[in-house]
């Protein structure tokens, strides 16, 4: 594989007079998980499109695997596995049904089709309920099972489309793992969330999109970093205090403090909390402000988000559905 197994550039998608992606770029490395994150309507999901060949870019280079997603469609289609926010397994097969009925479609001959199910169960924890049908599958366990179908060809690269969205927290974490053991494997990830904590437990790097464009590219920490440092919060045992608390921490080397009268709490944007927490005590000690609640924070993915684009990350792009309809698993 060549120094990027994804890798975008200048690729602009439009559909009528709606401009889903204009000049994109993004480019992951072998073996690492990039996160793309953004509002609904920002791209994201015509992205995986463009990425997973089921639909045509208007301009732009876009390489997966190596291959031309234009040029050499079939070849990245052999080379990626893509699993959406909706298990697609047949409900009325069993588990083992469905991934062996996968395994056909990409031409095993039935004992290594049979075999390559029974690996993919095992790996995924369900082989308990291998011989089930999959309609009697928790939430949690059709993710898996529609990863599983994914990984049937043993892809170099997986894009996972919101796979979490709806799934409860453990269900969430278990997957999670899965991940990761992904990416020790070598595998190259591209997850697109609506869960800001998620891109920040999985992803090696990641982009942030607003109307088809990289508007915020770097790691988590570097991302978290462009909001700002780090923050000390405190919360007065008496919000009458408050004007003397804020009085006897304006002698520290901070960017200021915000008070909030009515909660009694107080907020200082510091570069490094650590050394500062123990003067931040020993003022106010001396002042005679008794505090209830003293934490150190760093910026979260969700404030970086805010402060970048104003809106939450959630939802779907909405994209016009490709004339004849999707690519069904045989493309993956």
């Amino acid at each position: 594989m060549s120094e990027y197994a994804i890798r975008a550039t200048g690729v602009v998608k439009r559909y009528g007079e709606v401009v889903a992606l204009d000049g994109l770029d993004v480019s992951v490395p072998p073996g690492k998980v990039l996160g793309v994150l953004g509002p609904n309507g920002a791209g994201k999901t015509t992205l995986v499109r463009v990425l997973s060949t089921l639909v045509t870019p208007d301009a732009g280079e876009v390489r997966v695997a190596g291959h031309d997603v234009v040029t050499d469609a079939e070849a990245v289609r052999r080379s990626i596995g893509l699993c959406g926010q909706a298990a697609a397994v047949d409900p009325m097969l069993t588990g083992r049904e469905n991934l062996v009925m996968f395994a056909r479609l990409f031409h095993l001959r039935a004992r290594e089709a049979r075999e390559r199910a029974g690996e993919l169960l095992a790996r995924l924890g369900l082989e308990a309920a291998a011989d089930r049908p999959a309609r009697t599958y928790s939430g949690g366990m059709k993710r898996r099972l529609d990863l599983a179908a994914g990984l049937v060809t043993r892809p170099s690269v997986v894009f996972l489309d919101e796979p979490t969205t709806g799934l409860d927290p453990r269900s969430r974490i278990e997957l999670w793992g899965i991940v990761r053991e992904l990416v020790a494997d070598g595998s190259t990830i591209l997850l697109t969330t609506q869960y800001l904590e998620e891109a920040d437990e999985l992803a090696d790097d990641i982009v942030i999109v607003e109307h088809g464009k990289v508007v915020a590219a770097g790691t988590p920490k570097e991302l978290k970093s462009e909001v700002g440092g780090e923050r000390i919060e405190v919360t007065v045992a008496d919000r009458a205090l408050v004007p003397a608390a804020v009085a006897a921490l304006g002698v520290l080397d901070t960017v200021g403090v915000r008070a909030d009268d009515d909660t009694g709490k107080l907020s200082l944007s510091v570069a490094d909390g650590a050394p500062v927490l123990p003067d931040v005590v020993r003022l106010l000690d001396s002042d005679g402000v008794r505090v209830t609640d003293l934490s150190l924070r760093t910026p979260t993915l969700d404030e970086v988000f805010l402060a970048l684009t104003g809106r939450k990350a959630e939802g779907k792009d909405p994209v016009p559905a490709r004339p004849g309809g999707g690519m069904g698993r045989g493309r993956r």
